[in-house]
């Protein structure tokens, strides 16, 4: 008799931001340990949420920001792990090599060890996003890592809207696929398509649940980093989607949260039974996914 996996509970740590990466990495510490306290047993940060978004703008000397994976802050974070048997997902600005700088999420287990890596795929450039400016694409691929908790997916923020990397990290049996995130509105924008953009934000997300059967979750940051009359206005609204799409926790837009959402990996097996997509899947008929687009034919009727 088929029994599912263990249930177990996500820890979303929506922050603010300061400058100084000494304080941030203390205040993440203490936000950890208190998710800890409520029963979270994965525990997941915002991207890059060892200072301000500093895409905003293209300054070479941003690039000391960075540090070597492992480093001081995989260090403290893995013994933090340890002391609080939890697991831990952080993203951090990796200097991989003189010239070669990544957008890392790293995977602590609840002893400490460092599972792994998952360098970001999906690389923006738009206006106060120059990430192309600092970060090399990643080189391993879409990943899962086997926690003591359960299997889990890590994506990282531009990712977050893109079918493929979803799907192929779900294929790998993630139950979960985690986004690190810092997005925003220009607040300009914000009056005229600020719901619309977040709207389209969360709608994405809440498919790729829908479409792989599992659960989705979404940490980002909140408050206004940058000019007072310009900067982004980061959104928060971090929040956790069941396999059938269905917000299981939600955080507001505009305060520090800690969100704590269960995932019951008998959801997903009922899910998945009942709206068999991955058994439907035509995977003989998807090899124009690795093309640009499309052939240039018209189609024949």
């Amino acid at each position: 008799m088929y029994t599912p996996p263990r249930r177990f509970k996500l820890g979303l740590i929506q922050m603010k931001c300061d400058l100084e990466p000494a304080r941030n990495l203390e205040v993440a510490v203490e936000r950890i340990t208190m998710a800890a306290g409520l029963g979270a047993d994965i525990i997941c940060l915002p991207e890059l949420f060892l200072s301000h978004y500093f895409c905003q703008r293209t300054d070479c000397a941003l690039f000391d920001l960075a540090e070597p994976i492992p480093g001081p802050t995989t260090d403290r974070l893995g013994r933090l792990a340890k002391s609080l048997g939890k697991v831990i997902v952080a993203s951090i600005f990796e200097r991989r090599a003189a010239g070669i700088f990544h957008n890392t999420a790293v995977v602590l287990d609840a002893d400490g060890t460092l599972l792994g890596l998952y360098r970001k795929m999906h690389i923006p450039d738009d206006p106060l996003y120059h990430e192309k400016y600092y970060f090399t694409p990643g080189d391993l691929g879409f990943r899962t890592f086997d926690t003591t908790f359960g299997r889990i997916g890590v994506l990282i923020c531009w990712d977050q809207w893109f079918p493929e990397g979803a799907r192929l990290t779900a294929l790998q049996g993630a139950q979960v696929l985690i986004y690190p995130t810092a997005i925003g509105w220009h607040p300009r924008e914000k009056a005229e398509f600020g719901v619309q953009q977040h709207s389209a934000w969360e709608t994405i997300q809440r498919a790729h649940a829908i479409a792989n059967g599992v659960y989705v979750a979404a940490i980002n940051r909140t408050g206004h980093e940058g000019p007072k009359d310009g900067g982004l206005e980061f959104w928060g609204a971090s929040f956790v989607s069941d396999p059938f799409g269905v917000v299981a926790a939600r955080a507001a837009h505009d305060v520090e949260e800690i969100l704590i959402a269960e995932c019951e990996p008998a959801r997903m097996e009922d899910v998945r039974r009942n709206w068999p997509f991955l058994r439907d899947r035509r995977i003989d008929a998807y090899g124009g996914l690795t093309k640009r687009w499309g052939d240039g034919s018209a189609n024949q009727s």
